[in-house]
């Protein structure tokens, strides 16, 4: 049976746990600073998608999720002592990219705001074409 309420609750004490297991689990010196940014957990209880980022060069990020992945039962069996539910969820970590993208569209908007003032200051020292009347006149008769 499926519980929609239980669900947040348990992604987020399952995030807490994730945290707090992972020095405890994950031995590995190479392991980067890994900050675990989001879970779900399906209706059914049965999965749970743990989102994280990693701090570090293109390098250091590779080496470190390379590192989760092959720890995700040991981070699965600790979270599962600790949750005290008869089935623990199946967890799948996901590199959560979002900051990243942020950041890409923090700079786009910086980018787009400094050519908006320059076409501001361009705009102010515009002078119209042509005459201030374009339209031809015909001479009125008297």
């Amino acid at each position: 049976m499926a519980d929609h309420a239980r669900a947040p609750r348990l992604a987020e004490r399952i995030k807490v746990l994730a945290a707090g297991a992972l020095t405890k689990v994950v031995k590995d010196p190479d392991l980067g600073f890994v900050t675990f940014t989001g879970a779900k957990v399906t209706p059914d209880l049965m999965q749970a998608k743990l989102y994280f980022t990693v701090f570090g060069t293109d390098v250091e990020k590779a080496r470190s999720v390379e590192i989760l992945l092959k720890n995700t039962g040991r981070l699965k069996g600790e979270i599962g002592k600790q949750l005290g539910i008869r089935l623990t969820p199946n967890l799948e970590l996901i590199l959560d990219e979002v900051p990243e993208i942020a950041s890409d569209l923090n700079d786009l908007l910086a980018e787009a705001k400094r050519r908006d003032s320059e076409l501001g200051k361009l705009a102010k020292e515009a002078k119209h074409a042509g005459d201030a009347d374009p339209y031809v006149q015909k001479p009125q008769a008297e």
